[in-house]
């Protein structure tokens, strides 16, 4: 049994652990991988009404076929500024603009293309290990500030930090298997 101060620390190792891999998976979306995806425009920032604005608060996006994004503004008005804030983006995407909506053409990703998206899913997923490894971390300092302030025995102590490093395991497994069920996503032709 776990004393309830130690188990605490555990609790919040597993929601930060867990806020590591939501934000992984979020950015993994944002990868292109060959099919049209609207949660590739989510880093687009548009210019609109005096303020920068992510491009879902401005315009609906929708992937009408798999190689096709339809950009369709709120307001007409704004429909130069989203043109110009997906450019801006760099994401290889041309926007054409049909004065009532945006269109964006996928082209088909290049072998080498493929390679670099992969790389940068990989380094996307290094990021997510190292955060979840600071929770880690963390977690293991307080249980140990608390297992001697509280004095604690040694095997209370010990089994925290088993309980620890299982969910540490668990949730880098988490991410390889992310990781690679994207990789294969993006090198598929």
């Amino acid at each position: 049994m776990i004393d309830p101060q130690l188990q605490e620390a555990l609790d919040e190792a597993e929601m930060d652990m867990d806020a590591a891999l939501d934000h992984l998976v979020h950015e993994l979306n944002t990868i292109r991988a060959g099919r049209a995806n609207p949660q590739m425009l989510d880093s687009v920032r548009v210019e609109a009404y005096g303020a920068t604005m992510p491009l879902n608060q401005v315009a609906n996006t929708a992937a009408p076929q798999s190689d096709l994004i339809t950009v369709t503004p709120f307001d007409k008005g704004t429909i130069g500024a989203i043109e110009r804030g997906i450019t801006n983006a760099n994401l290889g995407l041309n926007p054409t603009n049909n004065g009532s909506q945006i269109l964006l053409s996928i082209p088909p990703l290049t072998e080498e293309r493929r390679r670099d998206l992969a790389k940068n899913a990989r380094a996307k997923g290094e990021e997510a290990k190292i955060s979840i490894r600071n929770a880690r971390r963390s977690a293991k300092d307080t249980i140990k500030k608390t297992a001697n302030a509280e004095s604690l025995s040694e095997d209370m102590q010990y089994e925290a930090e088993q309980t620890l490093q299982e969910m540490t395991d668990k949730y880098v497994g988490r991410v390889d298997r992310t990781l690679d069920a994207k990789e294969a996503d993006i090198m598929k032709v």
